[in-house]
């Protein structure tokens, strides 16, 4: 099958669904969304593991035009969210527009035709005059190569692809991993394990999560006065974006946060022995900072373990440590989060002169221009691409922005009459120089690990740097000098006005 569409939207979580909402504002009705999978959701469809919910408060984790007043706690579970882009997709008629099982194999630039051809899997085509990636980076499971791994004779799945038809109950549990979905779903499985093994390489900050039911004399005022929920969700987002000053701005401020933290371990982890193993030895901040009230008492359960020495070997029926200690194990369970700064490896996209996208960044480093635009790759745009995502407040509001800006890029197309916009080569490096020298300063540097947020260089290809109001700000009208539009037969140069 083949079908011509002005505009090509991959994916349909969050990113997706909010520029399919904003392409319909502007009265834009001839687009494409790409779905990988029967149904959309994305990274809310695919974890699906016990326990699996939102570290970020729910008033502040909706579109901003689209608020929830029916949140049924302040950090909402995996099947709230779902269910809330459900109806956002059917409230704003989306699903006519969305192809699920179709996965993008490859996109090429044609500069004749000056259209995005894209294939997927199955092989259908598409040519659109501009293509909007919004797959995210949550969307590639990390799944390490431990040795002896095809030896193993038992279970083994990622957090991110939980088998539910699998019984846990009376199984030896391996757990290999203690990020943000692991400290989630162990508290959830730990009951019904005759033994469960944690593997941990480095222990993560944990805040206690400050979480609870929101009552229903509350959400009946939030459907009553949406103002008070707006009141609310603005002062929830200046709460988040304050401790942006720790991150970005002097790392010595997250020892007020670490003390809490300690406190909180503390608290609940009275075996100081334990506590050793699981106090971490860098600045917050430079690993995700992560939240929970019952991952702490889970590791004290009798039948639950930490290991900190390592994986050596996987056997047939076991996994043996770095000391050399065997641990009989039934299913291994890998909580490794997934592949971010690499996650650009995967793309099959080439761009004007045939240029291949993931074979430039690797040899050159990644680089775009506010994570949207790509010199060289024109009517592309990236939705929470490079250097956008966030450890303190709440990505949709960075989406918001983007799908803002990239609304605007489209706009200036259309009234100019234009085949590509691209970004000027100096804006994007003047962009990306500034980001790394605030990068630099700041607590993912400084702060003594290794982590997600670094490439294989350790260069910070992950994070924004700073304060979300000031991307906000900065992305809030396109600034025409720095693209170069091109309408045929003939150039023309874009000018501030």
């Amino acid at each position: 099958m083949h079908r011509e569409t002005k505009v090509l939207v991959v994916g349909s979580g969050f990113s997706g669904l909010g520029m399919a909402i904003e392409l319909k504002r502007r009265g834009e009705h001839d687009f494409v969304v790409l779905e990988k999978a029967d149904d959309l959701g994305g990274t809310w469809r695919d974890n699906s593991y016990p326990g699996c919910a939102c570290d970020v408060p729910s008033h502040m984790y909706s579109f901003s035009f689209e608020l929830n007043p029916r949140w049924s706690r302040m950090f909402a579970g995996q099947r709230e969210i779902w269910d809330y882009l459900q109806r956002v997709a059917s409230k704003y008629g989306l699903r006519p527009h969305i192809r699920f099982r179709s996965k993008v194999s490859g996109a090429r630039w044609d500069e004749e035709t000056k259209r995005w051809h894209v294939t997927t899997e199955h092989g259908d085509t598409y040519s659109a005059k501009a293509l909007v990636a919004g797959v995210g980076a949550l969307h590639i499971p990390n799944v390490p190569e431990l040795p002896g791994i095809e030896n193993f004779a038992g279970k083994a799945f990622h957090s991110a692809e939980w088998d539910h038809s699998y019984d846990l109950t009376g199984k030896k549990v391996a757990v290999v991993g203690t990020g943000a979905s692991a400290i989630q779903f162990v508290p959830r499985i730990a009951g019904a394990t005759a033994e469960l093994k944690i593997f941990q390489r480095t222990p993560p900050w944990i805040m206690p999560k400050a979480d609870r039911e929101i009552r229903g004399w509350e959400q009946r005022m939030f459907r009553a006065l949406p103002f008070t929920q707006r009141l609310y969700r603005d002062f929830v987002y200046w709460v988040r974006e304050s401790s942006a000053l720790g991150f970005a701005v002097n790392p010595k401020i997250m020892k007020l946060a670490q003390g809490i933290a300690l406190r909180h371990m503390k608290t609940q982890v009275p075996d100081p022995e334990l506590r050793r193993a699981l106090k971490p030895d860098y600045t917050m901040g430079c690993k995700r900072v992560l939240i929970s009230n019952d991952y702490y008492p889970a590791l004290r359960r009798p039948n639950v373990s930490l290991v900190t020495d390592g994986i050596a070997e996987v056997r047939e029926s076991s996994i043996v440590d770095a000391k050399g200690v065997e641990h009989d194990v039934d299913v291994i369970i890998y909580g490794t989060g997934f592949h971010v700064s690499d996650s650009f490896d995967y793309l099959d996209v080439q761009g004007r002169g045939g240029v291949d996208l993931a074979k430039k960044w690797r040899e050159e480093g990644i680089e775009t221009y506010f994570g949207i635009t790509v010199s060289g790759f024109p009517n592309l745009f990236f939705l929470l691409g490079p250097n956008t995502g966030l450890g303190h407040n709440s990505v949709v509001f960075m989406i918001e922005s983007q799908i803002r800006y990239v609304s605007q890029c489209l706009e200036l197309l259309d009234e100019l009459g234009a085949d590509e916009i691209d970004v000027r080569p100096d804006a994007q490096r003047r962009f990306n120089d500034e980001m790394q020298r605030k990068l630099k300063r700041g607590v993912w540097t400084q702060g003594g690990c290794k982590s997600w947020y670094l490439d294989a260089q350790g260069v910070n290809r992950t994070i924004w740097p700073g304060f979300t109001w000031r991307y906000w700000m900065r992305t809030k009208t396109v600034r025409r000098e720095d693209y170069c539009v091109v309408r045929s037969p003939r150039a023309v140069e874009m000018t501030a006005k």
